[in-house]
């Protein structure tokens, strides 16, 4: 078999042979990482709506109509999206471990072999690798193959009815922010409040991805800020000429 470990398709990889807490742990804050990122979304995508159809109308009822199309529009394709990619890891990573446990029950010494070689090429001397592979194999011989060979954790296998509903709920709580500040003000002040409600959020959800992700705080939040700023400043400009234009 390939020795080279396998990666999920939904870009949340396992880390191959960690011990059970430092996993659980790396799990969580994938899931923390992708709400932030979700959150962030919601918050980009319904600003540069509202704040477009702003730029066109000063109907309020134009402007909630559009906030909860584009609300639960990105709340319900994200969803649908996260299920499916995480659907899809699920099989793939139930297909891999079915093909390892038939391995195990037909040639269960050539996988043995095959684990204290892998072991082995992470720095342990054959000896040491051969006695750990076997205490491993002896205590869960198709978790420890998971995990080190093909970076799975069977504990682990992610629900994507859980990401789905994470995904949604997410996008959901983040578009809820540019939604209110675009309807709540009288009608002068409400591009203005909502292009300063959402340069605070994306400051923040970028200082947050920031520190979970250990890069610099900096650039990741000056990035969010100027992304964000750009998509409302050409929406706002493409709904004043189509206001302006009458059609």
């Amino acid at each position: 078999m390939d020795d080279t470990p396998q990666r999920p398709p939904s870009g949340h990889p396992h880390e191959p042979h960690q011990p059970a807490a430092e996993g659980g742990l790396s799990t969580r804050l994938n899931w923390l990482r992708a709400g932030v990122l979700g959150a962030n979304d919601g918050i980009v995508s319904t600003a540069g709506l509202v704040v477009g159809v702003a730029g066109a109308t000063s109907s309020s009822t134009a402007l909630l109509a559009a906030a909860l199309a584009g609300l639960l529009a990105g709340a319900l394709s994200m969803a649908s999206g996260e299920y499916v990619s995480v659907s899809a890891q699920r099989d793939s990573e139930r297909a891999a471990l079915a093909v390892e446990e038939r391995e195990l029950a037909e040639q269960p010494d050539a996988e043995l072999r095959e684990l204290t070689g892998l072991l082995a090429q992470r720095g342990l001397t054959e000896e040491v690798a051969r006695e750990v592979a076997e205490q491993l194999t002896a205590q869960d011989a198709l978790s420890a193959h998971a995990r080190v060979e093909l970076g799975i954790d069977p504990e682990q296998i992610s629900n994507p009815w859980h990401a789905a509903g994470a995904s949604c709920l997410a996008f959901t709580v983040g578009a809820l922010l540019p939604l209110l500040a675009i309807v709540l003000p009288p009608v002068a002040l409400r591009v203005p409040v909502t292009v300063v409600a959402v340069l605070c959020a994306l400051m923040i959800t970028g200082w947050v991805g920031a520190r979970l992700g250990d890069s610099p705080v900096r650039p990741s939040v000056l990035r969010n800020v100027a992304g964000g700023g750009l998509a409302m400043a050409i929406t706002y400009a493409a709904g004043s000429l189509i206001g302006r234009s009458g059609i």
